[in-house]
């Protein structure tokens, strides 16, 4: 069975194992994509744009150790 379409920000978290304040980040920057539900604006991120911000994160890395952007 499949995960859940959409992740809390604390799953994010979990997942990319960051802080929730990373997160928060993240998603404000517009980075990653995320949604506001209900009444009390509670946010959820859906797992497919979180697998393409780690894609794209991927990517960005490869490029900046291309350019000798090393760790």
């Amino acid at each position: 069975m499949a995960g859940p379409r959409f992740l809390t920000l604390t799953d994010v978290a979990e997942t990319l194992n960051v802080s929730l304040a990373q997160v928060k980040a993240i998603v404000r920057s517009g980075d990653l994509p995320g949604i506001k539900l209900g009444g009390r604006g509670v946010w959820r991120v859906e797992a497919a744009e979180l697998e393409a911000y780690i894609q794209r994160m991927y990517t960005r890395t490869r490029e900046s150790l291309h350019l000798g952007e090393g760790p």
